[in-house]
């Protein structure tokens, strides 16, 4: 198996984030896409110089050599990774990649309210990253 692309640190208590971390993980039939939940116990974000305040306000990615994308970005290197690059290569465009980075942004910001709106709920009530005893 080749080296994993990106590590994705996703929302697992996000219903749309799990949707779509599992539908990625799916598509990845050569093992470029790792999977994190940060909502899961244990996950420290400190390995990755991230708070849990930074992983809980946007989607994060790893890249093998530890630099840390953000946002679309980490969609974009995530879909590159299992294959899906084409699908993604028109938000690099000028002008589409600042109008969808905003809109990302809005969309993280109120991703447990459209959850509610869709219909769906996180699994605990309370979509986040789960406060440490620190």
């Amino acid at each position: 198996m080749l080296e994993h692309r990106i590590k994705l640190l996703y929302d697992g208590e996000c219903p749309f984030c799990r949707r779509e971390a599992q539908w990625l993980k799916r598509r990845d039939r050569a093992g470029r896409l790792v999977l994190e939940d940060i909502s899961a116990l244990g996950f420290d974000p400190s390995r990755y110089g991230l708070t849990r305040q930074d992983v809980a306000a946007v989607l994060h990615g790893v890249l093998p050599d530890g630099r840390v994308v953000r946002g679309v970005e980490a969609v974009r290197q995530a879909y590159q990774a299992v294959g899906l690059g084409w699908l993604v290569a028109p938000t690099r465009l000028p002008g589409v990649r600042g109008l969808l980075d905003r809109m990302y942004g809005a969309f993280a910001r109120n991703r447990v309210a459209l959850g509610r709106w869709f219909g769906r709920r996180c699994e605990s009530g309370v979509c986040g990253v789960p406060k440490s005893k620190e």
